[in-house]
């Protein structure tokens, strides 16, 4: 159930609401728009007892939400979020370039690709300093030498950090270091950690699963979000399917499903989506097509030398470069810049 305010509603009023909801144990969440303030009112809606919500100053009226995901529904908030980072906004008209190596090799390798894509138009620098591999035996990256050479790249660039979380008693190491957490597809469905970065109140980019439905991601953005984070970016970056030619099928039918269905913003992740460098700027143009917030990409001065084998699916800076330059009157059909 949400709880929507009048326009015209105090923060006093607003206060007393949710003092009501909280008496009885139950968890408010508010959400606060340009015209009004809706309250999400999570657990037994009987435990408020006879007297009405509605009855409250300041009430509009209170409605019920159907979609399993409360929180990240369209019903909670009809406004789409944007959420504010390091400068930028990520979910408003122009949209927000991510881009960078797979995982963070040396500080000289960090920064001067840092440089590279900044020069291009990125806002963040991704990297991974704690890899999750498939085997054992792979590059599992450099861990906390690695934040630090994130760091030295926003220094002398000022571009935000991206970076992954893989457990949760890493997110306050990695918090310390990173502008916006990453969770990957692996960990889409690794309810502690969802919930521990939750409580960590920083942004967070949530790749969806790689064999996961739409709903099921929603429900897993949802344990962030009960934990009081409203800061959840939401990224497709394929799906496993019979195919075998690319790493994954890239499900660009989720961008639209995602704005129709939640007020959560959405990039896109082509690397990933593709695994092949030769097909990475067509699914970007794609994605910024089909109504992406921003984008999420690979970008390697040497991919071959990569330490993590991922350089066949990233891009040249050149390539890189010249990508940006084209997706701006795409950018401009579809209502967005870049």
């Amino acid at each position: 159930m949400v709880v929507i305010t009048k326009t015209d509603a105090t923060p006093g009023q607003i206060d007393a609401i949710v003092n009501r909801i909280e008496g009885v144990g139950l968890k408010a969440q508010v959400s606060t728009g340009e015209q009004r303030t809706v309250i999400g009112v999570i657990g037994d809606k009987t435990l408020l007892g006879d007297i009405p919500l509605e009855s409250m100053s300041g009430v509009e009226r209170t409605m019920p939400i159907t979609a399993p995901y409360k929180l990240a529904s369209r019903q909670f908030r009809d406004e789409s979020t944007v959420i504010a980072v390091n400068g930028t906004k990520i979910g408003g008209r122009k949209l927000t370039v991510m881009a960078g190596p797979c995982a963070v090799e040396s500080t000289e390798q960090i920064v001067t690709i840092a440089h590279l894509v900044k020069k291009a138009g990125a806002g963040f620098i991704r990297g991974g300093a704690f890899k999750p591999r498939t085997g054992p035996y792979s590059f599992q990256g450099f861990g906390l030498e690695a934040l630090k050479m994130l760091v030295t790249a926003k220094e002398e660039t000022g571009l935000g950090i991206v970076t992954e979380v893989l457990t949760p008693n890493e997110v306050e190491l990695v918090g310390d270091y990173t502008d916006i957490f990453q969770l990957g597809t692996r960990n889409m469905t690794n309810f502690y950690l969802l919930r521990e970065v939750g409580r960590a109140k920083k942004p967070v980019i949530l790749k969806r699963g790689m064999a996961s439905t739409i709903e099921e991601w929603l429900l897993a953005a949802e344990y962030i979000l009960s934990e009081g984070n409203p800061d959840v970016i939401l990224c497709e970056r394929g799906i496993r399917t019979f195919e075998t030619h690319t790493r994954n099928t890239l499900d660009l039918n989720a961008v639209p499903a995602i704005h129709e269905l939640s007020h959560l913003p959405i990039i896109v992740d082509p690397s990933h989506g593709t695994g092949i460098r030769s097909l990475v700027c067509d699914m970007t143009k794609a994605s910024v097509a089909a109504g992406a917030d921003g984008l999420l990409l690979e970008v390697h001065h040497d991919p071959d030398h990569s330490m993590t084998g991922d350089g066949a699916q990233s891009l040249f800076p050149e390539q890189f470069e010249t990508l940006i330059k084209e997706l701006k009157p795409i950018a401009i059909a579809v209502g967005r810049e870049i």
